[in-house]
């Protein structure tokens, strides 16, 4: 699999200021392929260290953070010579090691020398719960799914992929259903790891949607594993709202949707925990779409989608036949698998959110902040090129640049900008 994220981990490598780096990311997305075969290209030796997997390795920290004493002891641990200017230490589970975290401060600070990659499963709960983090001694990297670009590349379309990312529309323009059949496949793929490699490999439907569910299965094994036991029934019942949660008109976020009656402040707890196993994505909502726009978040409105577009479709079942219905894939659920595509797309690049005006009569899908401007972005399933909230909010804050992104080919008008769907990317 070629990844986007190779060549930050090379800028981390190169950096005068280089710290260890903790690569996070929900589980199956690929940090530990990526870790490996990061340091086979790029060091002459790896050390491969699973805290998982060892005991002794758990137990390690515990003494002190001498550092003399670790290498030795991943020296006899791997029966390898470690070498600083030439090898790459891998912290792979790094959270099931007690004080495993707190060592990469004393690596940073005592021996900065060595090159070090963390990650692991659930890492994100892991980095809310510690309490003796080693804030500004550590570097960060967010892996996600495979987003299109990334399917383009492995799927042999390099040119294609190279011509969106340099916008040339005018060229594009003559290969738009071949980009469209493309988008479609990716709609029903998704991009797990082991989901496109397979389809790769064997191109059989039925075999992904086996892969998508095992996945699925695995996670909910997660819940009962490793969440705190009194949120786990909610986490489930989040868990199994997000298709119909997104299948509404309006996508916000309904607690009452889950059961009758339910509150924030019963399931609160429940959807921090997803967020941080890194398994949905949050956008929050603003109203006052201003500089920072975090500043303005109204963090009790949200819409929650899933990670990955692929396995939402898993979940509610969707038929591959649908695959072979023009457009119909984009359509489905009243646009909830577009709005998921955009979000999934632009969520690993900027923080999103929403705009509604304050008597809901107007709606803005996404709203990113992107250097000194604002940018709202309005999402269509279909060629419907009718663009009423955007234009509301359009005249109401004089953004400088509004996108909406649609079925329909690229288009420039004197207050807005249509980018198909495929190349929503493109915005930043």
């Amino acid at each position: 699999m070629k990844r986007s994220l190779f060549k930050d981990l090379i800028s981390w490598k190169n950096s005068s200021n280089r710290k260890p780096l903790i690569i996070q990311g929900a589980r199956q997305v690929g940090k530990t392929w990526l870790m490996k075969a990061f340091g086979a290209q790029e060091f002459q030796q790896v050390v491969y260290l699973n805290f998982e997997e060892s005991s002794r390795l758990k137990e390690l920290f515990i003494p002190d953070f001498d550092i003399d004493r670790l290498i030795t002891s991943f020296e006899i641990e791997t029966n390898l010579k470690i070498d600083p200017e030439n090898t790459i230490l891998i912290f792979d589970e790094i959270q099931e090691a007690e004080k495993g975290l707190t060592a990469l401060k004393y690596f940073y600070e005592r021996r900065p020398e060595y090159y070090i990659i963390a990650a692991g499963s659930l890492l994100g709960v892991s980095l809310q719960n510690n309490h003796s983090f080693p804030v500004g001694k550590v570097d960060f990297l967010q892996l996600f799914p495979l987003s299109f670009m990334e399917f383009l590349e492995n799927s042999n379309e390099v040119q294609l992929g190279e011509q969106l990312n340099n916008e040339n529309w005018p060229l594009l323009e003559t290969f738009h259903d071949k980009l469209i059949q493309n988008l479609r496949l990716y709609y029903y793929l998704g991009g797990m790891p082991a989901v496109i490699a397979d389809y790769l490999k064997n191109k059989d439907l039925n075999a992904v949607r086996e892969i998508q569910n095992k996945l699925l299965i695995g996670y909910e094994n997660d819940f009962a594993k490793y969440a705190p036991i009194e949120i786990v029934p909610k986490i489930k019942m989040i868990w199994h709202s997000l298709m119909s949660q997104l299948a509404k008109e309006n996508k916000k976020f309904i607690y009452g949707q889950i059961k009758n009656g339910a509150r924030a402040k019963d399931f609160e707890a429940a959807i921090n925990w997803l967020v941080d196993a890194g398994l949905v994505l949050k956008v929050n909502r603003v109203e006052k779409p201003t500089m920072p726009l975090k500043s303005y978040a109204d963090y009790d409105a949200f819409k929650l989608f899933l990670f990955d577009i692929g396995l939402l479709n898993a979940m509610g079942e969707l038929d591959q036949k649908i695959l072979l219905e023009k457009n119909a894939i984009l359509k489905e659920y009243k646009g909830a698998l577009t709005e998921q595509f955009v979000c999934q797309q632009l969520f690993p690049k900027k923080e999103l959110f929403y705009w509604s005006a304050s008597n809901a009569t107007a709606e803005v899908d996404f709203v990113i902040q992107h250097q000194n401007e604002i940018i709202p972005i309005e999402v269509k399933a279909e060629e419907n090129l009718k663009s009423k909230s955007l234009k509301v909010y359009v005249d109401k804050f004089k953004p400088e640049n509004a996108y909406r992104t649609s079925m329909s080919k690229f288009r420039k008008d004197d207050w807005l900008t249509n980018v198909p769907i495929y190349g929503i990317s493109t915005i930043v």
